[in-house]
Order: structure tokens, then C-alpha cells, then sequence
């Protein structure tokens, strides 16, 4: 059974950085798109950044374009969101997850676990 886990988030400054991993051992993310979505308390899932797993490209909400830089190591079947100056807006439950090719329309990502919250304190 794959056990995907979302690790990194917790209580951060405004200004400040953390940085998130996505690890999906057993799940092959040779053909995917790698997402991050997030959600903040009684809003809807949103698009945050999106990268093609075998070759990069990444893709960034507008919001967060030029603060966070998504990565992943092949070796370790591990995605990753690095989030500089973090904004009270930025907090909420972030999610990975994965499709066949990218967009902002995140309706029908596969996402494989329950999140890891993000609090930005002003």
C-alpha cells in the first residue's frame, strides 16, 4: 500500500521560509506532473505550483511567483516546496499531488495524503 506523506509545515513568522517535502514511496512519477495545491480554512483547494517530474519546468500561482520554488530529487522519489517570505495569506493545509499534465484547474489532481498545515503568524 503506498504511504504518501507531506512533511515541513508548522508555525512560522511572516517573512520567514519553510520548506515542505512530498514523499510517495512505491508511486512512479516518471509520466506525472508534480502539484502543490493548499487550502486555507473554508476556501477552496488553489493551484500554488506545479513542475513536470522527469524534466523540470516549473509552473508558480502568480501569488507566489518569485517566493516559493518547487523541486524534486528523482533518486528519492521526493517533491519539494521551498516557500521564502512567507505571507499571512500563505497559511493553510498544503497538499501534493499528481495528474498527466499541468494546470491551474486542479478538479481532477490525485492527491495521496492529508496535508501539512502551514501557519503564518504576523
Amino acid at each position: 500500500q503506498v504511504r504518501p506523506v507531506e512533511s515541513g509545515g508548522r508555525l512560522v513568522q511572516t517573512g520567514g521560509s519553510l520548506k515542505l517535502s512530498c514523499e510517495v514511496p512505491g508511486r512512479s512519477f516518471e509520466y506525472y506532473w508534480l502539484y502543490w495545491v493548499r487550502q486555507a480554512p473554508g476556501q477552496e483547494r488553489e493551484f500554488v505550483a506545479g513542475m513536470r517530474w522527469s524534466n523540470g519546468g516549473p509552473s508558480y500561482a502568480d501569488s507566489v511567483n518569485g517566493r516559493f520554488t518547487i523541486s524534486r530529487d528523482k533518486a528519492k522519489n521526493t517533491g519539494y516546496l521551498q516557500m521564502d517570505n512567507l505571507k499571512p495569506e500563505d497559511a493553510g493545509v498544503y497538499y501534493c499531488g499528481g495528474r498527466n499534465f499541468l494546470s491551474a484547474d486542479i478538479g481532477d489532481v490525485t492527491y495521496w495524503g492529508k496535508g501539512t498545515l502551514v501557519t503564518v503568524q504576523s
